[in-house]
């Protein structure tokens, strides 16, 4: 299904990946997730926008949990080109609740930044915010997340030392697709990045993995996850339809304590 993508008229194929058209009140939701994320900020003491690299956005949010426990460290999505770290923090209250330290990475946006510098710059943040947390005490383990292109990033950053299992939201795990949509104009993706880039064009990672859509998500996005589930056969963590989510409401599930993508990712330790 995915790779049907390019005999459909251009409207069409650009409609398939437009998550914020798709969904009527895309707009509404993403102004609560700021409202939600401001009120974490006032009521939780956290580390803001600790620097790991030169760039502006090279900066990551921590919050501290038990010293024993993991990190969860979550990336934004926005198709590598949009939104920010900080209208995603609310999705850190699950862990929090739990005792669970939580973290979220931002990266330089495309065009300033290649995807391949982009993925760079997140394994850099990676590295980073464990040895932040190491030298807070904490564990060096990471429970590495993403939602949307966060998603795709996870899954490159899954190798990434302390990473002991990771989670992608709604992910991108094939670039080809892109490459025939509105996407490009930013992206401007080569035939090598689509190949070097694509998590489902890799070997897999023998780390737990767990793949993740809503089952209201537009077809591409399914199909995206469903096919690197099915990629990844014999590997841990598996495939994880959360009902009637749509490509927004689906991050309830990992900010609530017990939602299942919360639950699912823990469940890999």
């Amino acid at each position: 299904m995915i790779d049907s993508l390019q005999a459909l008229p251009q409207a069409l194929r650009d409609a398939a990946y437009d998550n914020t058209a798709a969904v009527r009140d895309s707009a509404a939701q993403l102004a609560g997730f700021d409202a939600r994320s401001d009120a974490l900020v006032a009521r939780v003491v956290g580390q803001i926008d600790q620097r790991y690299g030169a760039a502006q956005r090279q900066v990551f949010d921590y919050f501290a949990g038990r010293a024993d426990a993991p990190t969860l460290l979550f990336i934004h999505g926005g198709y590598w080109q949009m939104r920010h770290k900080n209208s995603f923090r609310f999705v850190a209250e699950g862990a929090l609740a739990l005792g669970i330290n939580a973290a979220l990475l931002g990266y330089t946006l495309a065009p300033q930044a290649s995807l391949a510098q982009i993925v760079q710059e997140v394994r850099q943040g990676i590295a980073a915010v464990r040895a932040h947390a190491q030298m807070l005490g904490r564990s060096g383990d990471v429970l590495l997340c993403g939602w949307s292109a966060g998603g795709h990033l996870a899954a490159l950053g899954l190798g990434c030392e302390g990473v002991r299992a990771g989670l992608g939201i709604s992910g991108i795990y094939d670039l080809a697709p892109l490459q025939h949509t509105y996407l490009n104009a930013a992206l401007q993706l080569t035939p090598a990045e689509v190949q070097t880039l694509s998590p489902l064009h890799l070997p897999p990672v023998n780390k737990p993995f767990v793949t993740a859509f809503g089952t209201a998500e537009l077809a591409q996005l399914q199909a995206q996850s469903q096919a690197f589930a099915r990629y990844r056969e014999g590997c841990a963590g598996g495939l994880l339809a959360v009902e009637d989510a749509d490509h927004f409401s689906i991050l309830n599930a990992l900010a609530d304590s017990q939602g299942a993508l919360l639950q699912r990712l823990i469940s890999c330790l």
